[in-house]
């Protein structure tokens, strides 16, 4: 039986970077190819540049970043194109990319590659009681080699979404706040945070891929700032908070890598 299909998908080729919305992507065994490939880095502390901590980076979610051709499977990735807040465009092989960056950041930053032992970025937690900590920036560390949080996939539902706009019609609960990589549309006629039930299990997606569902995805300050149309709103983390435990979406790790399309059935083992 099909529990739902591939509504979207998503690539985020520099962390903290807008994204690129796919119609196929190869999967490897640590999840869309080219995804969360390059970070910037900070040159004065190390710590990877994250919109985790706004009060620092300012304008992240200003820039744009697409990978210039679709990635394969065992050769070298490409560049991004990275579009600025003005509108241009700049080559992540660039020579001077790190420099305009910088410029436009107001603080200096180099581009950086996966693979680093242990990155960490800094993560502000804002004054909301429902948060583990209030107003404070904690450093977190993110997976070995990796730029991401904490897994390399992270899968959202239609119906977690509709759910989070039924507890709160005021907000704009749209996917891009979210930074999902996979979005499915469920079979069923369902408002509620389905992917709870999901843990543990085994998503089929198409005739390749299969993921293991690892954990719920905890969301941060990230949700609510603006970006592109989409205002400022902290009740979009709040929402999350207050009914289903701050998480939206969850992780998932590959077990079987593959290609993925939009509109491939999705199943839960």
């Amino acid at each position: 039986m099909t529990d739902g299909a591939v509504l979207t998908l998503w690539r985020y080729p520099v962390k903290s970077m807008q994204g690129e919305e796919l119609n196929a992507s190869h999967v490897n065994d640590r999840g869309l190819l080219g995804d969360r490939a390059l970070a910037l880095v900070d040159a004065e502390t190390g710590k990877v540049v994250s919109a985790k901590n706004p009060r620092k980076w300012t304008g992240i979610f200003d820039f744009r970043a697409v990978l210039t051709t679709p990635p394969q499977p065992g050769d070298p990735l490409p560049p991004a194109a990275v579009t600025l807040p003005d509108g241009s465009v700049m080559s992540s092989a660039d020579n001077r990319f790190a420099e305009t960056v910088s410029a436009v950041l107001g603080r200096r930053v180099m581009l950086a590659a996966a693979g680093a032992p242990q990155p960490v970025l800094e993560e502000y937690w804002p004054d909301m009681a429902e948060l583990d900590h209030q107003d404070t920036v904690t450093d977190e560390a993110m997976p070995e080699g990796t730029f991401f949080d904490l897994a390399g996939v992270h899968v959202l539902t239609t119906s977690t979404i509709d759910r989070l706009r039924a507890l709160n019609p005021h907000g704009r609960f749209e996917v891009r706040r979210f930074r999902p990589n996979i979005v499915v549309q469920v079979s069923d006629d369902v408002v509620d945070f389905v992917e709870n039930k999901w843990l543990g299990r085994e998503m089929h997606i198409g005739d390749d891929v299969i993921l293991q569902i690892t954990e719920p995805c905890p969301r941060c300050v990230m949700t609510t700032l603006p970006q592109g149309d989409l205002p400022k709103d902290r009740e979009i983390l709040r929402t999350a908070a207050r009914h289903n435990d701050v998480n939206v979406g969850v992780y998932a790790e590959v077990r079987r890598p593959g290609m993925i399309r939009r509109g491939d059935e999705v199943t839960l083992g």
